[in-house]
């Protein structure tokens, strides 16, 4: 059984595309369509369902009209997860959005003697499907963990977001590294001499 209603690929997935774009370093890492393609190929979860592959709808024939979606949807994910602390409400809007957009679908699935929900799109491109899949995996972590475990870090010179899936839920910053940084300037600033 799947860890709670979300599935981890695909919470991680949603947290990559936003990180895709670093605001205060001024460095976007989706700026060809050759980059979405990578994108898409690191992230399992971005990958369409069988019956979809099936069908001869994937993998991804990708264009310029694309990668303009994604980066849409991007703006999309960043949003809910800067907002969603601070104002579940529009972050709920946000997504409702999103997915109303993408023509985002509930399907039960079963292998292997398991059952599941997948959200999927019942479009053929690739921007639906990745927001059917970002966006639902964030709704899934609002309802089950509430909104506080989406954030920005708390770094001062980081703007990456996260979704905290901890047990205890008090995650502030990306990653160990803006943690360290972050401890070793409150360490300098207390032994510097006044």
């Amino acid at each position: 059984m799947q860890d709670a209603c979300y599935s981890p690929g695909a919470v991680q997935t949603a947290v990559d595309l936003a990180n895709t774009l670093r605001p205060v370093k001024g460095e976007d890492a989706l700026e060809t369509v050759e980059q979405l393609r990578d994108f898409l190929d690191d992230h399992p979860a971005a990958e369409p369902p069988r019956s979809a592959a099936s069908q001869g709808t994937g993998p991804w024939h990708l264009t310029r009209a694309d990668l303009a979606e994604v980066r849409a949807l991007r703006e999309t994910v960043r949003e809910v997860l800067e907002r969603a602390n601070a104002d579940a409400a529009e972050a709920a809007a946000l997504i409702n959005d999103g997915l109303r957009r993408s023509r985002a679908t509930p399907v039960l699935r079963h292998q292997d003697d398991r059952w599941w929900t997948e959200v999927t799109s019942d479009t053929d491109r690739c921007s639906a499907h990745l927001a059917a899949t970002t966006l639902s995996a964030l709704a899934s972590v609002i309802a089950t963990l509430g909104p506080a475990r989406l954030g920005v870090c708390a770094g001062p010179t980081c703007r990456a977001t996260f979704v905290d899936l901890s047990r205890n839920g008090s995650k502030q910053y990306c990653t160990r590294t803006c943690a360290h940084r972050a401890s070793v300037a409150a360490y300098r600033s207390r032994r510097s001499p006044r």
